[in-house]
């Protein structure tokens, strides 16, 4: 896919590629899929939503699972039997996935609570030969499968052409989006800095190279960006960095710019992308020993450097924890970029807070204006995610996409979550604000209140270095979890410097987290609330990590805590303040005001005078 380009102000509207529109997806082609797998003596096959770089956001071309069942989340697996079919998905999509999937077709499931393996168990049996595509699983998640096939006597057989291409007739040609350089003015350090730094990790650590297979993290270290993927600036590739500093890029050459070879030193030597996998053939003809990211990619790496005698080390991708600490420069860039996000969000919801009562407007007139205001900005280059704009119960769809089809009217005593980003040359955003439109009910305001407070909890948090996101979550549910209520999506994921808008390892989520948070990290801060049929809630900022500058008189741990970034009004309209302590009005209080400090001189005057209105004192 070409880069995003900001003129387009909606494009939720346009007919996707290959098919890709259709929701649900014709039954024909499951049969189709079928019929091919009975041609390759198989019996199965499982499909993960993912590409061969296993990147959340992927090109038309590798969105096999959206074309197969209709499903367009960005989290999903397929489970193909000669008599039935499941779609596995996580808590965020279950609504959504019902919409999207034929369930006569299509058996969804939850993933964790009814998984990929425990389907195996029940559907297949002794001597069946399930297929899959080595380079779309990971080396545990394959094991997980292959040891649930065991179980009951199957066998995982790896197909070296994917069945879905073979009848996938109007499949999208592969992208080929210009790569251009990223200015070291932003990027804080120069590539060959970079390659340094890591090369010289990977000598003391005895290894003669790392495979990289994820694109953003290339993008990272050479210090280029690309339009291959929608909303993510990366250009799809892989690479080997040896321990000197020098890389293979395997790439489409005919996607570099002239300003991009000028970028790179001759320490980059570009390679076909087709070499890739004989390149790690190569690699381990000599028994190098070659770290490998074995939970982030594709198993397919794996087998081809030990196929060739490479001693592999698997371990973390080398550029993961370097990219997600940003720098000084980066986290400068941050800032200008969230400034000048803010800017076209208060100008959006003055626009909602006139035209919404109305109740003419729809969502996708919302996502359309929003689109506009923020391409009028400097160095913007389209969104960071597609819009979520939920009216009422599409709100309580925690990634909804509004579409024609379900484009919901934006009615009065009601309540509308917008959750949107941008992409800046200096940084990449990502915000929810929930409005309320008319007059919000007493159960609104309670929730909206509780999340409030689970926001407010995290972003002034201290705590030790050392601690991780996961200890930190129980901070943004405490207020809902006292009322027997929660969400279920993590609280924060990571954000890349104009880079992915999801990116490890930090998070704060539930889930177990070995990373630590450091100095520099960028993460998002948005509790929720969703209920069914009825309305959602979110409020997000990004934050940044930092060091504690004035640690309290005998801390005996050095102390880290959240700068938040982003700069928008919370809808005091839907705040209960009776619910909250004297010291989260003063955090509202204060958050409001350097709003009001930092945005209003930014806006035109009418927009300035709202921005009084609701950024005063609760």
């Amino acid at each position: 896919m070409t880069a995003p380009d900001a003129s387009k102000p909606d494009e939720t509207t346009e007919t996707a590629p290959g098919g890709l529109d259709a929701s649900p997806a014709p039954a024909e082609r499951l049969a189709a899929l079928r019929a091919e797998l009975a041609r390759l003596g198989l019996d199965g096959f499982l499909a993960p939503r993912t590409d061969e770089f296993m990147g959340e956001y992927m090109s038309a071309r590798a969105e096999r699972v959206q074309w197969l069942t209709g499903f367009s989340g960005s989290a999903g697996f397929v489970g193909v039997a000669a008599e039935t079919a499941a779609i596995f998905v996580d808590g965020r999509y279950t609504l959504q996935v019902m919409d999207q999937v034929d369930p006569e077709v299509f058996t969804p499931r939850h993933v964790t609570e009814a998984p990929p393996g425990a389907w195996i168990r029940e559907t297949f049996a002794t001597g069946a030969r399930i297929g899959y595509d080595p380079w779309l699983h990971t080396k545990a998640g394959l094991a997980r499968l292959k040891r649930a096939a065991a179980d009951v006597g199957a066998a995982l057989v790896a197909v070296s052409d994917n069945p879905i291409d073979a009848v996938w007739a109007d499949q999208p040609a592969p992208p080929d989006a210009p790569v251009l350089p990223h200015a070291v003015a932003f990027a804080g350090e120069s590539s060959r800095d970079k390659r340094a730094r890591i090369g010289a990790e990977l000598e003391k650590r005895g290894l003669a190279a790392a495979v990289l297979t994820a694109s953003d993290s290339i993008a990272w270290l050479l210090n280029i960006r690309g339009g291959d993927v929608p909303n993510c600036p990366v250009a799809l590739s892989y690479a080997i960095l040896k321990q000197d500093g020098a890389v293979d890029w395997f790439i489409d050459a005919s996607k570099l710019t002239d300003a991009a070879r000028a970028a790179l030193d001759n320490s980059v030597a570009v390679q076909p992308f087709e070499s890739f996998p004989q390149a790690l053939e190569a690699l381990g003809a000599g028994g190098a020993t070659v770290l490998a990211d074995a939970a982030g990619g594709p198993v397919a790496a794996l087998e081809r450097l030990a196929a060739g005698g490479a001693e592999v080390v698997e371990g973390e991708d080398p550029c993961l924890l370097p990219k997600a600490c940003k720098n000084a420069a980066e986290l400068e860039g941050a800032r200008a970029a969230h400034r000048r996000d803010a800017a076209a969000l208060a100008r959006f919801l003055h626009w909602l807070s006139v035209e919404a009562p109305s109740g003419r407007l729809t969502e996708l007139d919302a996502i359309a204006h929003l689109a506009a205001l923020r391409a009028r900005g400097d160095r913007y280059h389209g969104p960071s995610f597609d819009t979520i704009a939920g009216a009422g119960p599409n709100g309580a769809i925690v990634h909804y996409r509004a579409s024609p089809a379900t484009n919901r009217r934006i009615e009065p005593d009601n309540l509308l979550l917008v959750d949107s980003g941008g992409q800046y040359d200096d940084g990449t955003t990502d915000v929810t604000r929930t409005i309320a439109v008319g007059a919000p009910s007493a159960e609104m305001r309670r929730r909206f209140t509780q999340v409030l407070k689970g926001h407010i909890a995290v972003a002034t948090a201290r705590f030790p270095k050392g601690v991780t996101g996961s200890q930190l979550d129980p901070l943004a549910r405490a207020a809902l979890w006292a009322d027997g209520v929660d969400y279920d999506h993590g609280t924060g994921h990571g954000v890349g410097s104009y880079l992915n808008v999801h990116e490890g390892p930090q998070r704060i989520a539930k889930a177990h987290s070995a990373v630590a948070l450091q100095p520099g990290m960028i993460v998002s801060n948005e509790p929720g609330y969703y209920k069914t049929g009825a309305f959602g809630i979110r409020i997000e900022n990004l934050v940044a990590v930092a060091a504690v500058e004035e640690p309290p008189e005998g801390a005996e741990k050095a102390l880290l805590e959240f700068e938040t970034l982003t700069l928008a009004p919370i809808d005091r309209t839907l705040i209960d303040p009776a619910m909250l302590s004297a010291a989260e009005r003063r955090w509202l209080d204060a958050y409001h005001a350097r709003v009001l400090a930092e945005i209003g001189p930014q806006v035109e005057p009418e927009v300035r005078e709202w921005l009084e209105a609701v950024c005063a004192p609760l």
